[in-house]
């Protein structure tokens, strides 16, 4: 296994470890992340779907089974939780690994995992304990809580295959993000625990894409999230000031 810095804080860990037991509750303290994740991961699962995923592997739109748009793929969840992310993208065919530093955390996707059918690879750690590499990597509010940045989007360069995409959702440092993100959501709505986000940690875009470029990745795909109250859930459009998606690339050679 690689040996490097660790990317983990543990605080951050205890912190999310603390919910394990409630992260499938819809309407629990996770509910906005299971507001959000049909999008999130559909955003995903639509751009891998619709474009190759490395050399030598050109990839038709809808692919040959609408029902598993994934199929073939092996995708790598990181800072996965309980395993929101990873099991949709299971539904959607993929091989998918998650990965987490939070041991209760894992042991409730493992289980909701076990009790749904969904063979996924759950295994402890941060991306610096892990060998790659996979078609895709996703890293979803996760980035906002890590130790390093730049050390931890080398990382996920190194998990990638070259042609390969890295996937991010994350939280936009602006004075918008603070009253929407922090003060609302923790200490007004009460729709996360206070404590959750640290808003000095929020990542701008402008900073995200130096860094990837940093580590070796190209910024290929870039979109806001927001709420979408006349519908339910969330909508992808350009506002980027709170929540935004990013898709970068391995370059190939």
């Amino acid at each position: 296994m690689p040996s490097a810095a660790r990317t983990v804080l543990d605080a951050e860990v205890s912190k999310f470890d603390r919910l394990a037991a409630q992260w499938w509750d819809p309407r629990g303290p996770m509910a906005p992340l299971h507001s959000m994740n049909p999008l999130r991961t559909g955003w995903i699962v639509d751009r891998l779907a619709r474009r190759g995923t490395g050399p030598g592997q050109p990839r038709s739109s809808n692919m040959d089974d609408p029902a598993a748009p994934l199929a073939g793929l092996s995708i790598l969840d990181v800072g996965c939780g309980a395993g929101l992310a990873s099991e949709a993208f299971a539904r959607a065919g993929a091989r998918v690994t998650g990965l987490d530093a939070a041991p209760e955390a894992l042991a409730a996707a493992r289980a909701h995992a076990a009790a749904g059918g969904l063979a996924i690879d759950y295994r402890a750690g941060g991306p610096e304990d892990l060998e790659g590499p996979y078609d895709a990597v996703a890293a979803l509010e996760v980035i906002e809580h890590v130790a390093d940045r730049p050390a931890f989007l080398r990382h996920l360069h190194r998990l990638v295959r070259p042609g390969g995409r890295v996937f991010l959702s994350t939280l936009n440092r602006t004075p918008r993000s603070f009253l929407v993100a922090k003060l609302g959501a923790e200490y007004v709505l009460r729709w996360l625990p206070r404590g959750t986000h640290d808003w000095r940690m929020f990542v701008t875009p402008a900073e995200l894409g130096a860094e990837l470029r940093g580590a070796g990745l190209r910024v290929a795909d870039i979109a806001g999230m927001t709420p979408d109250p006349l519908r339910g859930g969330w909508r992808a459009g350009r506002d980027l000031s709170v929540n935004y998606l990013v898709m970068a690339e391995r370059p190939v050679g």
